[in-house]
């Protein structure tokens, strides 16, 4: 009973965290692969990190914009690259979270799991960022009520994220672990 009393407390919080940070890479694939990073999929808007298409009553179809009719419309080339770094980026440092985490949790060092915390913040601003600057440029076409799954799978990532870097701070892992014995990871 006392043993896995000892169990749970030292392997359930890794477990927890382990879930969470797949979860947040599931959301992010979702949002960035799956759905090619569209912020807003409607018959006749599609706005994303790289589709700007509005409807163009002329034509009545969706028309696609690249640069420089994108600059002419008031978004940057800078500023659209700087947010795909971010959001993209995000997704990169959140991919090598689980092996220090891992690595963290079987040889009890604090160093690895800094490591970890150091992915999840940097991944969680980058998140932020690039998310912030491309609601910031396209504002005026994308409205809260347009956003469609993309956007929230990338807001509840985010939500997610800073979830993760408060519980790897509360729960704190296991001392350093005794080199003489052989501990199942």
């Amino acid at each position: 009973m006392a043993a896995s009393k000892a169990w749970r407390g030292e392997h359930l919080p890794f477990a927890g965290i382990m879930t969470l940070v797949a979860v947040v890479l599931a959301l992010l694939f979702y949002a960035l692969l799956w759905k090619a990073g569209n912020l807003t999929e409607l018959p006749n808007l599609r706005i994303g990190f790289y589709n700007f298409c509005l409807w163009d009553k002329n034509i009545s179809s969706l028309q696609c914009h690249q640069f420089p009719e994108l600059e002419a419309l008031g978004v940057p080339r800078v500023g659209l690259a700087l947010a795909r770094l971010g959001a993209y980026g995000a997704l990169v440092l959140t991919l090598f979270v689980p092996l220090p985490l891992v690595l963290a949790q079987c040889n009890g060092n604090e160093g690895e799991r800094q490591l970890a915390v150091v992915f999840l913040a940097m991944s969680s601003m980058m998140l932020a960022g690039g998310l912030g600057l491309l609601l910031s440029y396209v504002w005026k076409w994308a409205r809260l009520s347009l956003l469609g799954p993309g956007f929230l799978a990338l807001l509840l990532a985010q939500a997610l994220l800073i979830l993760l870097l408060r519980a790897m701070v509360v729960f704190h892992p296991r001392t350093k672990v005794d080199k003489s014995k052989l501990e199942a990871c």
